[in-house]
């Protein structure tokens, strides 16, 4: 990553876990970050076919600890969760 927006950002780099392995350590990686104070992650999960991006949007697009989930401009290997830090 060249990007000196997204490295400076706290990231999870959650390539070649499964689905559930992603979507656990995304979720502790969410509570662990709100604890922090931080608003805003960095999930690296690749491109590949795309699976983990589509299960971790997916799974965390309704979860009320997180206000935006989006891919990181052109590069579909990013997803970036901002979080509801003032509810918490």
């Amino acid at each position: 990553m060249n990007d000196p927006f997204i490295n400076i950002l706290p990231s999870i780099d959650v390539h070649g876990f499964t689905q559930d392995e992603a979507l656990f350590a995304v979720d502790e990686y969410i509570n662990d970050n709100i604890k922090l104070g931080n608003e805003k992650l960095v999930i690296i999960h690749g491109i590949g076919e795309g699976v983990l991006r589509k299960a971790i949007n997916t799974h965390f697009k309704r979860d009320k600890r997180i206000s935006r989930i989006y891919v990181y401009g052109s590069n579909l290997g990013l997803t970036i969760i901002e979080l509801n830090i003032q509810k918490w």
